[in-house]
């Protein structure tokens, strides 16, 4: 007897509910594109390593490529579409869009979702690999441009608008974007 190769699923979108019908092995990025007309995440690599399908799920940076639809049922996925409140950007969509922290736009969706997910994690205290104090009495070290860079880095950019991202990240974390959790779940604790 063959195991079934699909199953219907309800995935929790930018606060909407879908129910579909999805092969095991469709990717979040090909539900969300291909299904569910959700285009703002976009297709780079499909490798996981461009980031320009990165998203939120459950707060925290997924680069939706890697990741199966299934594995995504129950979760809370917040894609570029649901960062916004209504008409009024997020934090960090504004700074992106003042300081021009884009060029073609492409990778744009990616990068924002991602810096949302950099300042909440930041903001709850966990370090990177650019981080001189790793312990965690230390609290979140300071946000520097090489800890921005440094968390950012799964984010590329082929325009390489590197210098306006960081600056667009730092004015996102000064106007207390990472403390924001209504584009997503907070943050939650490092898995052990």
């Amino acid at each position: 007897m063959a195991l079934p190769t699909s199953s219907v699923i309800t995935l929790h979108i930018n606060g909407e509910r879908h129910t579909l019908p999805v092969d095991h092995r469709t990717t979040l990025l090909d539900a969300l594109r291909e299904r569910l007309d959700l285009t703002g995440t976009k297709k780079g690599c499909d490798q996981g390593q461009c980031g320009a399908c990165t998203v939120l799920v459950d707060g925290r940076r997924t680069v939706a490529c890697l990741q199966f639809a299934v594995a995504a049922e129950g979760r809370e996925v917040t894609t570029i579409e649901g960062v916004a409140d209504g008409d009024r950007l997020h934090p960090v969509q504004q700074a992106f869009l003042d300081l021009d922290g884009y060029q073609c736009g492409y990778c744009t969706p990616g990068q924002i979702c991602s810096a949302i997910g950099v300042l909440a994690e930041h903001a709850a205290g966990w370090p990177s690999a650019a981080s001189a104090d790793v312990r965690p009495e230390a609290g979140p070290p300071p946000l520097t441009t090489d800890e921005i860079r440094e968390r950012m880095s799964g984010n590329l950019c082929r325009c390489a608008a590197y210098p306006s991202i960081v600056e667009a990240v730092t004015r996102a974390a000064e106007s207390g974007a990472g403390a924001r959790t209504d584009a997503g779940p907070e943050a939650k604790e490092p898995a052990a």
